[in-house]
């Protein structure tokens, strides 16, 4: 069954195996509360990474007892990331969350070539949206780690994308290779590249899914619109996942509905050996509790 909201994500995570995630650099309120909250519900287990003292007191203050046995204590951002990978790979855990450190820094240590836990894929963030104004949850990709992605890397972010949606629950996703017109236009770089996603789609090469593109934002989420427009796809107003053109796009649309629709969300990295969810440090309780439950829907 297709997961419509993130009612329903919390729901499906609470049925399935209780999964463990490594917290890097846990001294943090919002990440510590999301994840003592999630333990509290008997969702999630947990390693916590970071200033011992200062995590125990901060959970103290939110009301949550932590057992000291699941407290690492390490001093540096660099250790806090270097132990949390090492916990993947020594499957002690199903998926790391980020707590009050720079992204850069866990990142540095996932894809460490000795170390690391990179799989040799591309590896991509998804934004998860349950927006109030529409009829189930959305992606947007990649919005929060691939700048300016070349048509290889927009492949894979499609997968990664696929991925997520078919663990949801959604037997043949529905992608829009976003841009600012729906023609091919030489001069505009992005429509090459939809147009390719699309042929490679309806010749099988991404599986069970249809791409769409190049496509609009107002077709891709609007049947009227496309109607209007004489737009004939299945993927108009029905759509699942919308793969951006560059990291600016995804950013400012996301956080667009965020600010001004009411959206919620849930941020995660895949291409790994195990999901990560990587949140901004200013990020809210929800958010990063969200982000928990779609990692944990994905790991394993």
């Amino acid at each position: 069954m297709e997961i419509k909201n993130f009612k329903e994500l919390r729901k499906r995570v609470a049925l399935g195996r209780k999964k463990t995630a490594a917290v890097a650099c846990a001294h943090d309120e919002h990440t510590l509360e999301s994840v003592l909250k999630a333990h509290e519900e008997d969702l999630l287990n947990y390693y916590l990474i970071g200033h011992k003292d200062e995590i125990m007191k901060k959970a103290k203050a939110l009301g949550f007892e932590t057992c000291e046995e699941w407290i690492i204590d390490c001093r540096t951002d660099e250790e806090c990331a270097q132990i949390a990978v090492h916990l993947v790979n020594e499957k002690k855990v199903d998926f790391i969350q980020k707590g009050l450190m720079q992204t850069s820094t866990l990142l540095k240590a996932v894809v460490n070539k000795e170390t690391g836990i990179g799989k040799g894929v591309t590896m991509s963030h998804v934004a998860l949206l349950d927006i109030p104004g529409y009829h189930k949850i959305m992606g947007v990709t990649d919005g929060g780690m691939i700048l300016y992605p070349d048509l290889e890397k927009k492949k894979s972010i499609v997968r990664n994308a696929v991925e997520i949606f078919r663990k949801a629950g959604y037997e043949k996703p529905k992608v829009a290779a976003m841009c600012a017109v729906e023609v091919v236009n030489p001069k505009m770089p992005e429509t090459v590249d939809a147009q390719v996603l699309k042929e490679i789609s309806e010749s099988g090469g991404f599986g069970e899914c249809c791409v769409e593109g190049p496509i609009s934002m107002d077709i891709a989420v609007n049947k009227e619109a496309a109607q209007i427009k004489k737009y004939d796809s299945q993927v108009a107003g029905d759509v699942d996942i919308i793969i951006v053109p560059d990291i600016d796009t995804g950013n400012v649309m996301v956080k667009a509905l965020l600010e001004f629709a009411g959206a919620k969300m849930a941020g995660l990295v895949i291409g790994a050996k195990a999901p990560i969810a990587l949140n901004s440090r200013s990020a809210s309780f929800e958010e990063k509790y969200y982000s928990l439950m779609a990692c944990s829907l994905m790991a394993g």
